[in-house]
């Protein structure tokens, strides 16, 4: 069976100024392509070619994993943004959020920081803790929570790629723009499930 790029769940040009065209076309179109390229062809004729991307994150390691998991977080990333994105959650979301962080701003503060201080290439995500509540983590690389059992329920993307064509060399300027495009109901209903 083979994968194939899931299509971006709005046009290229629908999350500027924040997210430019440009740097979908390369992003999603290059990079989270070759990722689904690659992937294709280290499962072609392998025990792996009938498995799901989630279980061939969880059995394999190396370049495999790293492929496989890279298709996966791009495709989670892509939804957790969306052109008429923004604001604050709302509900048992924003409820879990506030008992954690004390605000959303603090949360903000917060993600910044970690996503800033994630050294490399990596993601910086939000995930729901054991006992229903939430917390921020780091992965570097192609690492993924699905890998170690964690429930995601948004992330960002911090690898060069996600923002040097738009904001450079500045990823806090990228992340504070983010914030205006995240799909707080894709969150939500992450974290009801």
């Amino acid at each position: 069976m083979a994968f194939e790029l899931p299509a971006l769940p709005y046009g290229t040009s629908a999350l500027e100024p924040h997210i430019s065209a440009k740097t979908l076309e390369y992003h999603y179109g290059r990079h989270h392509q070759g990722y689904v390229n690659k992937l294709n062809e280290l499962i072609d004729g392998t025990v792996d070619a009938s498995k799901s991307l989630e279980e061939i994150i969880k059995s394999s390691s190396g370049t495999l994993f790293n492929q496989a998991a890279q298709v996966w977080n791009h495709t989670f990333y892509w939804h957790c943004l969306a052109p008429n994105g923004g604001g604050e959650p709302t509900g048992p979301l924003a409820d879990a959020i506030n008992a954690k962080f004390g605000s959303f701003d603090t949360f903000k503060e917060a993600f910044n920081a970690h996503a800033a201080a994630n050294v490399g290439s990596g993601w910086t995500w939000l995930i729901k803790t054991e006992d229903g509540g939430v917390d921020i983590v780091n992965t570097r690389n192609a690492d993924t929570p699905i890998a170690h059992d964690q429930i995601t329920l948004m992330t960002i993307d911090v690898w060069e790629h996600a923002y040097y064509i738009d904001y450079r060399n500045e990823r806090l300027k990228y992340l504070n723009s983010v914030w205006n495009v995240l799909n707080w109901d894709f969150v939500a209903q992450n974290f009801a499930d």
